[in-house]
């Protein structure tokens, strides 16, 4: 039985002569086993499903967005609910993201100084500035249990000048973020960035090592990954460079939600995972399941009483065929939306329980191995 300090706090629970990590994060609305996936909620809620539906799938903890909450409906407001929690009716631990991917994704809409970002809002055009403290302070009114540090995620292939340029003003907005005060329940989170040059992620990493030393973060994250680089040249930093961090504090890879990514995060050594490509991918139809990736909305599975995935037992499996599935997406209605959803977050969430349980029978090799091998199974796409 694992047990969890009653404070804040992170512990492993296996071997420490092996990269792979379970452990434990507790927090005040709920304890965290490692590896997880976290389904993204953007705007207050993880879309297609609701509280309920998310509690039989299984994830410990779910993300909210600091950008989007803070423009619609606004962190006032949720603070005056009673906080994100109460708000979605969502009683589990949540992280906030800080706004640093929409620095990213918003290109066309902002300008970036030190003083923090100016943007349009996406909703009206209104002018709209987020700083560093901005970022605390939406984070603390929202209540989520872990907050991320306000950084700059630079696009995947911009260039080494211009990189160094976007660390060193992380690493400046990381200690403002640092210095303001959150609630008691809070934990702080610091983001590493630095692209695909692994000296200059250990050259910020050391850096945000010296803020720790003052006031500790309670995790670390890895950003600015799965943005437009080779897939290739992320395995390889990843490969290298996660080991470096804390061993005693969560290891979070920011937006990797790929089963195979995933797995490999995991044999590397990272403790937490999210991304929107579960719920994203289930509303157009496109399932991951151990025997490979499918598209329900292909005809060869229009006559099929087959399950998704013979070897899932989220509700969706158990219950339709891939012909029901295909009919409701051919016919628009909602219902099968949702269904997808919950197949492919109980997937993606049932990939890290069933790593997590490898780990600590010591046979995470071995499950590698075999998961993978069935990915490559041959079966109508």
């Amino acid at each position: 039985m694992f047990e969890f300090p009653k404070d804040y706090s992170f512990v492993i629970n296996s071997a420490p002569t092996v990269l792979s990590r379970a452990g434990g994060l507790a927090t005040r609305h709920g304890d965290v086993l490692t590896p997880a996936f976290m389904p993204v909620g953007t705007q207050g809620t993880v879309k297609g499903v609701t509280p309920e539906q998310l509690v039989e799938i299984g994830p410990q903890m779910i993300l909210g967005n600091t950008y989007h909450l803070s423009l619609r409906p606004g962190d006032e407001l949720v603070a005056s609910m009673g906080g994100l929690h109460r708000f979605m009716a969502w009683d589990g631990p949540i992280l906030t993201d800080s706004g640093g991917f929409q620095v990213h994704s918003l290109a066309a809409m902002r300008k970036v100084t030190d003083e923090g970002v100016s943007f349009r809002s996406h909703i009206d055009g209104s002018l709209c500035f987020l700083s560093p403290e901005r970022s605390m302070e939406i984070q603390k009114n929202l209540g989520a249990d872990i907050a991320m540090a306000f950084d700059e995620c630079p696009p995947g292939r911009l260039g080494r000048p211009e990189l160094e340029t976007s660390v060193a003003r992380t690493t400046k907005w990381l200690i403002r973020c640092r210095n303001f005060p959150l609630g008691e329940h809070q934990g702080l989170f610091a983001i590493n960035q630095g692209g695909t040059f692994i000296d200059l992620r250990r050259r910020h990493l050391s850096e945000i090592l010296e803020i720790d030393a003052k006031i500790p973060f309670q995790g670390f994250a890895i950003g600015g990954l799965s943005v437009g680089e080779p897939k290739e040249e992320m395995d390889a930093l990843l490969s290298e460079f996660v080991k470096e961090l804390p061993a005693d504090k969560p290891r979070y890879l920011m937006g990797v939600g790929a089963p195979e990514d995933i797995l490999f995060g995991i044999e590397q050594g990272v403790d937490l995972f999210d991304c929107v490509s579960p719920t994203r991918e289930a509303r157009h139809g496109r399932l991951v399941t151990s025997l490979g990736k499918i598209n329900i909305k292909n005809a060869a599975h229009k006559n099929s009483d087959a399950p998704i995935d013979p070897n899932c037992r989220c509700y969706a499996c158990r219950t339709f065929s891939r012909a029901y599935l295909h009919h409701l997406f051919k016919a628009g209605e909602l219902l099968g939306l949702t269904l997808n959803t919950i197949h492919n977050l109980s997937y993606t969430v049932g990939l890290t329980q069933a790593a997590r349980a490898a780990i600590l029978n010591g046979t995470l090799p071995e499950f590698a191995q075999a998961t993978r091998q069935l990915w490559q199974t041959e079966e109508i796409k």
